[in-house]
Order: C-alpha cells, then structure tokens, then sequence
C-alpha cells in the first residue's frame, strides 16, 4: 500500500482576528531549537530566566509566577480550582463571553457565584461591584475581566481591584488579551490571581498560559481544607516543580519547545520596552480608527472603555457579515473574527496584537474591508 500522506503547508495569513496574532520569525526559530529534558540542569536555570521575564510582563514580584502548561482557558481554571473552596462566595462581574466562562469555572469547582451583569459592550461599573460587596460581606473572590475579547471592553483593573481589597476579597483578573497591549500593574494595582496567554499581545503560539500568585493567594491555597479539584492544575504539586529554590520534583512533562518560544517572545518584548509596546498597540489603533472611519464603520465601544488590541466593530446594516470575512480571506489572507454570543452578526473583531499591530496590517485590513463593502455594492 503506498503512502498518500505529504508534509503540510499551510498558507501564510495576516492574523487579525482575535488571536491568535502573527508569529515572529525568531520566536518560530526559537521553537524549532534543540529539545532538552524538562528536569535539565540548563532547563532548570532557564525556568529561572523565563519566569523573571514573566513578573517584568505582568509588573510583578509575585514568586509564583509561571506558565501553565495549556492555553489560557487552562489558566483561568488554575486560578479558579485553586481558589475556589465548595461553598466559597465569588463574585463576578461579566460583561462579555469570558466573564461568564468564570462563573461556570466558580461552579465546577464547588464555588457560589454572585454575578452581576452588564450589557456586552460597555464596561464593569465599580459602583455596583461596591454596592454588590458591602450586600455580600462574605464574599471571598472579586473576579473579573480586564480585556473582554468577546466585545474589545476595557475594565477599569485599579478600582476594582481597590475596592475588592478594601471589602477583604481575594482579587482575580482575567489578562489575557491585555497583557503587552495595555497597561498591566499586578502588584501596582494588588491583583491576587491573574492569568493570560501567550497567543494575543505576546505573539507566540497559542498553548502556553503565564499565572502569577500573591503571597496572599498562595496562602489561602495553602490553607484549602479540601483538596483541588485538578490534579494537573493542582499549585500543591506544580509549585514544587517551578520552585527553583530547593530542588524541582517532577510533575509533569513540561512542553520544552512551546518555552523557548515563549521566553523568546519576552526576549523581544524586553527588547522594545513595556511602555513602548502600550504605546504601539494605542497608535496602530488610532490608525485604524482613522481609516474605519473612512468607510463609514463605527466601533462598539465608547472610547473611554475601548481596547485598542480587540476592535469590535459593528457591521453596516444590510451588510452580510460573514460574507465580508470570507471575502477578506480567500482574497487577501486576512482573518478577522466573528461576534459571539449576543453580538453574533452585529460586529467584527479586529485583532491589532502584538506583531500584528503595524502599520502594514492596518493598511491591509483598511482596503481589504472597502474591496469586500464593494462587493456588496456599499
């Protein structure tokens, strides 16, 4: 029987959907180095160099902070499991998709979710999650969003969280879209738990998601009185795994490649500057803003909440949406993405991340929507 099967190759796309964003030739480079054991001496001290990169990302001291060996979804249950005792109040705001992923993650795990809700689009008022604490006082985790990917909505992290620590609440924040697009204080705004992932803001492939843990958070996991839910996901184990300080044990097979593209990625970040990457990804958005503007697109959002990483955009009316994003593929090999949810039909996501906020992309995605609107005879 002869073999029919070849290599793959797939095609060369401009991602500007929302995430994954475009990969950077060194960090797919970096990937492609030699393999070592996950127990390594060398690995050990790149864990090291790896998880430092990581506190300069999310500008934090926070010794537990390293990357989940699985997406970003795999990071907001790390979080979640961990914290989350049967019977532990949560409160959460949700304002989009991923707000409502912690409220079933919060159940999975035994919690009492308090949730309170917003309309997709606008943002996490902290008037009502203060209202919500002082009615609530035993609340033990404020949990939310600071970049909704499902609606392009920025939350205002340093209120909320102000306002969980002032009512005693464990502070949870979902960075994954944020982290290298917008400003992201962990510790400058006492955020307890955070998760993110790689394939946004950071560029590199998507499999990867960085937590990072206040002493805080790590003592009332210390403290559970019921085991985690999550063997895999269990910090008890996987702490004694990135501990370097006396001896890693092992836990799992840690994904060797998928790190050295990750550490590469931060290599780069480091490289530009935090502040200057802010400052790229606000600029490429007002490029865009300009040119959307010019074919008669409005964004969702109101510019006091927008994200400038996750554009969402409303579709013209008597425009198909789904034929616009179809059109932009086959002819220009740009994804752009989908509403979901409550938004399904009503708007496009417009990804500007990392090595995809450049001008270039901007340029390409501008007349790539005027050649689709045309087709559609606007």
């Amino acid at each position: 029987m002869s073999n029919s099967f070849r290599s793959l190759h797939p095609d060369q796309r401009v991602l500007m959907g929302p995430g994954p964003s475009n990969v950077h030739p060194r960090v797919l480079s970096a990937m492609a180095r030699p393999t070592v054991g996950h127990l390594d001496p060398w690995f050990s001290g790149f864990m090291e160099d790896l998880k430092e990169l990581l506190r300069m990302a999310l500008r934090t001291r926070n010794a537990l902070t390293f990357p989940v060996s699985a997406p970003g979804s795999a990071g907001m249950e790390t979080c979640i499991v961990n914290l989350v005792e049967p019977g532990d109040k949560v409160l959460v705001a949700v304002n989009g998709v991923f707000g409502k992923r912690m409220v079933e993650n919060v159940v999975n795990a035994g919690g009492v979710p308090i949730t309170l809700d917003f309309a997709w689009g606008t943002t996490i008022d902290p008037q009502q999650v203060e209202d919500a604490l002082k009615a609530n006082p035993d609340v033990k985790i404020l949990a939310f969003v600071h970049a909704e990917t499902s609606t392009g909505v920025r939350a205002d992290a340093a209120t909320l969280a102000e306002i969980g620590r002032r009512h005693d609440c464990l502070v949870l924040m979902d960075a994954v879209t944020s982290v290298a697009g917008i400003p992201v204080e962990v510790d400058g705004w006492g955020i307890d738990a955070v998760y993110s992932g790689t394939q946004k803001c950071l560029s590199c492939p998507p499999g990867l998601s960085p937590v990072s843990f206040s002493d805080r958070a790590v003592a009332a996991v210390k403290a559970r009185k019921t085991p985690v839910q999550s063997w895999f996901l269990d910090l008890t184990k996987v702490m004694a795994y990135w501990d370097g300080s006396g001896g890693r044990s092992y836990h799992h097979t840690a994904p060797v490649n998928a790190l050295y593209g990750l550490h590469e990625s931060l290599v780069m970040l480091a490289e530009e500057g935090l502040e200057n990457s802010w400052a790229r990804h606000a600029a490429m958005h007002e490029e865009l803003k300009a040119g959307l503007a010019g074919l008669g697109i409005e964004f969702l959002v109101a510019p006091e909440s927008r994200l400038p990483q996750l554009n969402a955009i409303k579709v013209p009316e008597g425009i198909d949406e789904a034929a616009v994003r179809a059109h932009v593929l086959d002819r220009f090999s740009l994804e752009i993405g989908a509403g979901l949810g409550a938004l399904a039909g009503k708007i496009w996501r417009v990804g500007l991340m990392g090595q995809t906020a450049q001008r270039s992309s901007v340029t390409l995605c501008v007349e790539a929507m005027r050649d689709a609107l045309a087709a559609q005879g606007r």
